[in-house]
């Protein structure tokens, strides 16, 4: 696959942050709680305690509770809240240090580092609940000593954190009937509209990896299935963590090889050509889609 490097500079998940198998019982430790996948922050902060008894959260309060790696030097934990635990008194009794769980994509745009380690704490949580038995056999898995693996004592098999991984692409056109001041073909971009969107938006073409296919057949493939039309040229841009639930997102840039816009009707009901000066761009930074965009406006 070509290369186009993604030039922006972004904060990597190991800059303060290390994987590790055991704590080193540091005097206090990060912890990631999660109630109903919303991350507690205390005045827009991890809390860093001695244990979870400094919040009043005893041991009947936790579903999950995972050791997960070292966060600035201090051991990290990502906490599940148990489905009863009382979220409302709970709040109510801490009222005087700002306590808010707040949805991980709020989170990016407070502070993008816990956004990063929280999307990594959630995914490791919904492997625990997920693995707790082994998919060959059906008898109960141990957790591993020497790597993040659930292992099955009966068979053997060995089940490991699990990412979906997907692909999203600007898929790029010179439109020969459309010239710029210079006289040149307009470069332009296609992009759709979803279904499963709450609200009228255009984005660009994504989807999943089928089993057995390289990223440049799921490009062309999910293209062709949702738009229609035939791309070439695939090149790779960056890629992204999206932790809603447990994906990798690949970006891509494509050209227009042939064919008309003809939707599926089904996940995308429009799709159409925009000028670089037709887009909208989102709001937050939070997604590759926002950069790939950026790059279309800068570069093309």
């Amino acid at each position: 696959m070509k290369t186009q490097h993604d030039t922006k500079e972004s904060i990597s998940l190991y800059d303060n942050y290390k994987i590790n198998l055991k704590p080193k019982d540091t005097d206090k430790k990060f912890y990631f709680i999660f109630s109903n996948r919303e991350l507690l922050l205390i005045d827009n902060q991890l809390p860093l305690l001695k244990d979870l008894k400094e919040l009043d959260i005893n041991e009947e309060d936790v579903e999950n509770c995972i050791y997960f790696g070292e966060f600035y030097l201090k051991d990290a934990y990502a906490v599940e809240l148990s489905e009863d635990f009382d979220i409302d008194g709970f709040k109510e009794e801490n009222e005087e240090i700002n306590l808010k769980f707040i949805n991980l994509y709020e989170v990016f745009d407070i502070n993008e580092e816990t956004y990063y380690l929280g999307g990594r704490a959630i995914q490791i949580i919904d492997w625990e609940n997920n693995h707790q038995y082994c998919g060959r056999c059906g008898a109960k898995t141990v957790t591993s000593d020497v790597e993040m693996a659930k292992v099955c004592p009966e068979c053997g098999f060995t089940s490991f954190t699990r990412i979906c991984p997907a692909i999203i692409t600007t898929i790029i056109k010179e439109d020969e009937e459309d010239l710029d001041e210079n006289g040149k073909p307009t470069k332009k971009i296609l992009m759709a509209r979803h279904s499963y969107h709450e609200y009228p938006r255009y984005a660009l073409i994504a989807g999943f990896l089928e089993a057995g296919e390289s990223v440049e057949e799921a490009v062309k493939r999910e293209v062709m299935e949702e738009v229609g039309i035939e791309v070439e040229d695939v090149q790779y841009f960056g890629s992204q963590s999206w932790p809603f639930p447990n994906s990798l997102m690949i970006g891509c840039i494509c050209k227009y090889k042939s064919g008309e816009i003809k939707v599926d009707e089904n996940e995308i009901t429009k799709a159409k050509w925009f000028k670089k000066e037709e887009i909208e761009q989102p709001p937050s930074n939070i997604s590759i889609f926002s950069r790939l965009l950026k790059n279309f406006k800068e570069n093309y």
